[in-house]
């Protein structure tokens, strides 16, 4: 197959039905690469087309080597993906420290996904931008792995990744509401709720009040109004 045009078809049709194995991001953005060493349980090293690169999992966080649970999601992590695994990245972005952000997949499974259904990494709300086909699921996973306190959450008080990078000590993993209130809540308080997801400001504010911490950051000028737009 030494004519360029046939292997070119041949590469665009492999990737294609990857594609259709894949439930993340586009087609073109999906590259093959081997792992070479990982870090923490959310980033790791691999060689892709000659050269040595550093992925950082889109979507999730895990906990930093120095606090609770950050040993055994660096630990997981490595089990998952050993030097020389053979993965598929899909490629969503570069960071400020010119690391690839990917969603890592090892035979035909999301990593991202398997962490956090583990309980060994958690869901990095402020980019989940960069999953949107995969948003629901991950935070799914991420409500499962809570409920039955698995990994990082059998802590009694977690303190998020972003939190401890930032010297912070208390929680802002989303609390459970008073039992007498939570049935009157929307659904969306069982994985993540915007705006999009109230009919009215004061539903939205029902919800703000049932949670301490803000989890859902409902309120970005932090005037303890919420969702000020909606009727």
């Amino acid at each position: 197959m030494n004519n360029p045009r046939i292997r070119r078809f041949a590469s665009l049709f492999a990737l294609l039905l990857l594609g259709l194995a894949l439930p993340f991001q586009v087609v073109a953005e999906t590259t093959n690469a081997r792992v070479i060493s990982t870090g923490d349980g959310d980033t790791l090293r691999v060689r892709e087309n000659g050269q040595t690169i550093t992925v950082r999992l889109a979507c999730i966080d895990a906990p930093e080597s120095n606090q609770p649970g950050g040993q055994q999601s660096a630990a997981r992590l490595r089990q998952l993906l050993p030097p020389n695994q053979a993965v598929q990245l899909v490629k969503v972005d570069q960071d400020r420290y010119g690391r690839t952000v990917a969603v890592v997949f090892r035979n035909r499974q999301s990593v991202n996904l398997q962490m956090v259904q583990e309980g060994q990494s958690v869901v990095y709300r402020d980019y989940l931008s960069g999953c949107p086909t995969s948003r629901n699921q991950l935070l799914s996973a991420e409500q499962q792995a809570r409920s039955a306190r698995r990994g990082f959450w059998s802590q009694a008080n977690p303190v998020m990744p972003w939190d401890w990078r930032h010297g912070g000590s208390q929680s802002t993993a989303p609390s459970s509401p008073p039992a007498q209130t939570s049935s009157s809540l929307p659904t969306c308080v069982n994985s993540d709720c915007d705006c999009s997801d109230f009919q009215t400001q004061a539903e939205a504010q029902r919800v703000f009040n049932s949670f301490s911490g803000d989890p859902f950051r409902l309120d970005r000028d932090g005037d303890g109004k919420v969702c000020e737009g909606l009727p």
